[in-house]
């Protein structure tokens, strides 16, 4: 039986609100992004297995062709541990190794009380990554790429000469071949063809307000669909699998971290444009506990979407490694190491926003683009949204100057120039100032370049160090120039890049148990509400810490969807 809909009169004919849904159902899960589809599919998994029929209700406040959420343009990295991929890369890792680099990368331990969900996430992850995640997406006929990738690293991680807290010290971001956009359409096809399909209703264009409750706890949702009609939503179980707050820029400039100063005048949108907070605050109002709003895992190299879906859409660029870092004013941007992508996605964010202006720029040459040039996300990958290995070798061995020609062209925060003079003129005309100077310029690349001409092994620029050591390992090396100086006759043309942060994921939000379980801030759950995904901060109200050893995102909302899914099912 699925969930049922009723029309009712209207409720005041001078209204807007001038119709009324009336949904009745065992389970409402609101949010149809990747954490609510997995939750679905386990409890739909689970009444198979166990001969059980629960009524499931779907809400979304987007429309049916974006079923799956932003994950659906997402690049498709998950952090797996143990993987059959990383045995035959001859990777050695485990699960002790993994939760050693999570904890330390994470900093754990700055507040061990309200930390005890988040540790316990952290924890289970890392040992059921293998099993829950890459297994169950495997029978369900989603593969990988055959290398894993070795990313967040740590400023003095990942395999460095300075043995200091690291990030991952070893390779374990897998990709779905197929990106986020065929995992999601994977996903969505296994959910079609279920035995148990008929027992799913799916409503999109409907916005959840609010929720309804009594005495004995949540006993359903309320809200508007896209006419403005009302709705409610009665269940003994609802789910809150809604995203996070960093689709509402306001909200990450109020939760904005003390660590980064005071938030820049521009944060483009990198998030889900309907990933605004507005469930945080009902769950709050329910007695849920609300954790680490302020970790916020942004991005320090963003432009402006040239085709954008909402306004301020912002996207999240993979950093040239081979291009120089510069702030507004033309200077090097010199933090504990030169700023490079691969080893701390958050003290780049870090290290730009202590300049004022809190944007930067990085400058290359077409060489170095055509090689390195990389937007995240399956819109720009179509080699491996596509399936096509031809195209993918093809793009490695000569480099992807469709990419770099079509940012070019379409992408306002592009310049380029045929010399160092003119191309600093046009960085000042873009910014509509005379900041950037042509002697800070010509300085930091003379410089950097002069290093260059000392070859590998007497290098002392820490930047040049770090791409030493990536191309040691085979999954960077393919993508990674072998110490391409910027001044090259042979390379131009120059190109800038003006980069902003960018908004993407919420490392905070409603604290959950291991069951996903919403807990008030005694520890006591509040009956009758989940919660899992990125409104958990992907699982316990902040699973990652402060920082996420990268695929842990979207690895969160499939590992946290199916343990809420599982505890539903099995639910007395």
């Amino acid at each position: 039986m699925t969930a049922q809909a009723t029309d009712l009169p209207p409720l005041n004919s001078q209204s807007p609100l001038n119709l009324q849904t009336t949904y009745q159902s065992d389970v409402t899960i609101i949010g149809a992004g990747i954490a609510g589809l997995v939750c679905a599919l386990e409890i739909m998994d689970n009444d198979v297995k166990n001969g059980t029929n629960h009524n499931i209700l779907m809400l979304d406040r987007d429309v049916q062709a974006h079923f799956g959420g932003l994950a659906r343009w997402s690049f498709g990295g998950i952090l797996l541990v143990g993987t059959p991929e990383q045995k035959r890369a001859k990777v050695k890792d485990s699960p002790a190794i993994a939760l050693k680099d999570w904890y330390s990368f994470g900093e754990f331990g700055q507040n061990p009380k309200k930390e005890r969900w988040a540790w316990a996430w952290a924890e289970r992850y890392v040992y059921d990554s293998k099993t829950w995640i890459y297994d169950w997406l495997k029978q369900r006929g989603v593969s990988f790429l055959p290398m894993p990738l070795w990313v967040e690293r740590g400023n003095h991680g990942g395999g460095t000469v300075v043995k200091k807290a690291g990030g991952n010290s070893v390779p374990r971001w897998h990709v779905v071949w197929g990106t986020g956009f065929g995992l999601v359409n994977q996903l969505i096809k296994t959910f079609e063809q279920h035995a148990k399909r008929g027992n799913v209703q799916l409503a999109f264009e409907h916005h959840v307000t609010d929720m309804m409750s009594n005495k004995t706890g949540v006993i359903g949702c309320q809200g508007h669909d896209a006419n403005q009609h009302a709705f409610v939503a009665h269940s003994k179980i609802t789910v809150i699998t809604s995203g996070g707050i960093n689709g509402n820029i306001e909200m990450v400039k109020k939760h904005w971290h003390k660590d980064w100063g005071n938030p820049p005048k521009t944060i483009l949108n990198g998030a889900h444009w309907y990933a605004d907070g507005t469930l945080h605050k009902v769950a709050k109002g329910l007695g849920a506990n609300i954790t680490f709003l302020d970790r916020q895992w942004n991005y320090a190299a963003g432009v402006h979407h040239w085709k954008p879906l909402m306004p301020n859409h912002g996207l999240s660029l993979v950093p040239a490694r081979s291009a120089l870092w510069l702030d507004p004013d033309g200077n090097r941007i010199i933090g504990d190491i030169p700023l490079i992508t691969g080893f701390d996605s958050r003290d780049l964010v870090t290290q730009v926003c202590k300049h004022p202006d809190g944007y930067s720029w990085q400058i290359l040459n077409y060489k170095i683009a055509k090689k390195e040039f990389a937007i995240s996300g399956s819109e720009f990958n179509p080699a491996i949204r596509d399936g096509s290995k031809f195209k993918l070798l093809k793009d490695i061995l000569f480099g992807n100057k469709a990419l770099v020609n079509e940012a070019i062209e379409n992408c306002q925060d592009i310049v380029i120039a045929d010399s160092l003079p003119e191309l600093v003129k046009k960085m000042n005309a873009l910014a509509g100032n005379d900041k950037v100077k042509l002697e800070n310029v010509q300085k930091v690349i003379t410089a950097y370049d002069a290093q260059i001409d000392l070859g590998e092994g007497n290098f002392t620029d820490e930047q040049l160090k770090r791409i030493a050591l990536v191309r040691q390992w085979r999954g960077d090396k393919m993508r990674t120039c072998k110490f391409q100086k910027i001044d090259d006759p042979n390379a131009t043309p120059y190109i800038a890049i003006r980069e902003f942060i960018v908004s993407r994921k919420s490392l905070g939000g409603i604290q959950t148990d291991l069951s996903g379980r919403v807990l008030t801030p005694k520890g006591l759950p509040i009956k009758g509400l989940y919660a899992a995904g990125e409104a958990t901060g992907f699982g316990g109200g902040g699973m990652n810490g402060l920082r996420g050893l990268e695929g842990t995102f979207l690895g969160g909302c499939i590992y946290s969807g199916r343990r809420a899914g599982l505890a539903i099912s099995t639910a007395k």
